[in-house]
């Protein structure tokens, strides 16, 4: 098992990656605890979980609403909960961020932690800090920055994920690569038939590895005022497409990647043969790359992106493989580059 810390203004949080679910309890205060779950994971892994109240949710990205977290709270009025009370949220990404809003609202704000059991939560929703919900299509336009106490990644929970979703996950996997560690991304072009069929100690170095780098990122940065930004390579565009298909986040950010990556060639910061090393990995790891979309309709869901100030937004470029910088741009050229890339 590995540990990461991170120390912010919202709290400590600890992450444990190769911890099991079924020792969770050991984790949880003498107080009273409540577990949120959706219900595949219930379904799967209930008898692991420690005998306290569960509050069970749908699935999908359709429940991360303000209804759900009412229904939630609602909840936990009927199960008496007072400010000592600890919520713990087992699932993936979604049930992740609910669960932290959740807590994060009852009362002002309770403490709460995660058992993480999707690839794409374990390596990118569950740490952080980030807890939200959408608004309309508008993806966490609603949520507040609040550390969980813990975070269990469970990599054995991993192995009845379907084969899309740990697609979806290593997509995460390669951005955390491609922002900060080359050496990571050479390991996952030599490895990528491993992590695809879930090898033990492959999923454990490259979950391990994508946690120390965004722990040591959102330590530095907690509220993604500079430093942080820089997770969101690939997410401006892959949050776009995300809004016209519902494909999946991961799916959606790979996307995104490949045209930031054209991009970057596009301002003269990384050549074509880092372009096409990242679409054959994205492409290896069966994650889609073509930008086979309506132009006008990705500029007008790209300009609703949280990251926008005024007529400008911060978008994230390579300037090679294993380095992200951060750079100011205006919407219009933004949407240039769109309207040149997107085939449609």
């Amino acid at each position: 098992m590995k540990t990461y810390h991170i120390n912010g203004g919202f709290g400590r949080s600890s992450i444990y990656v190769g911890e099991r679910l079924k020792n969770l309890k050991n984790y949880l205060p003498d107080s009273q605890a409540i577990i949120i779950t959706d219900e595949n994971i219930k379904k799967y892994y209930q008898k692991e979980f420690p005998d306290v109240p569960v509050i069970t949710i749908g699935t999908g990205e359709g429940i991360k609403t303000l209804a759900t977290i009412e229904t939630i709270l609602k909840k936990l009025i009927h199960f008496s909960c007072d400010r000592s009370s600890f919520i713990v949220g087992i699932g993936g990404g979604i049930v992740c961020d609910i669960a932290g809003f959740a807590a994060s609202t009852f009362l002002r704000g309770v403490k709460f932690g995660f058992v993480s059991t999707s690839l794409l939560s374990q390596v990118d929703a569950s740490v952080g800090g980030k807890n939200g919900v959408n608004l309309d299509s508008y993806k966490n336009m609603i949520g507040v920055f609040n550390q969980p106490e813990f975070v269990i990644c469970d990599i054995d929970l991993l192995s009845t994920l379907p084969k899309k979703e740990i697609s979806n996950g290593l997509a995460e996997i390669v951005k955390h690569a491609l922002i900060s560690d080359a050496d990571m991304f050479n390991f996952i072009e030599k490895n990528y038939q491993k992590a695809l069929s879930l090898d033990y100690d492959t999923i454990f170095r490259l979950v391990t590895d994508s946690v120390r780098i965004k722990s040591q990122v959102v330590q530095k940065d907690e509220k993604e005022s500079n430093e942080r930004r820089k997770l969101n390579f690939g997410h401006t565009i892959g949050h776009a497409i995300e809004k016209i298909e519902k494909a999946g986040h991961g799916r959606a950010v790979a996307m995104g990647m490949a045209a930031a990556a054209k991009f970057s060639q596009a301002k003269h910061l990384i050549n074509q043969k880092d372009v096409s090393r990242i679409c054959s990995l994205l492409t290896d790891l069966k994650l889609p790359t073509a930008l086979e979309y309506n132009a006008k309709e990705i500029i007008s869901a790209a300009g609703k992106d949280k990251k926008k100030q005024g007529s400008d937004l911060f978008y994230i470029f390579l300037e090679q493989i294993g380095k992200a910088r951060v750079e100011k741009i205006s919407f219009d050229e933004m949407n240039t580059f769109i309207a040149s890339v997107f085939n449609k």
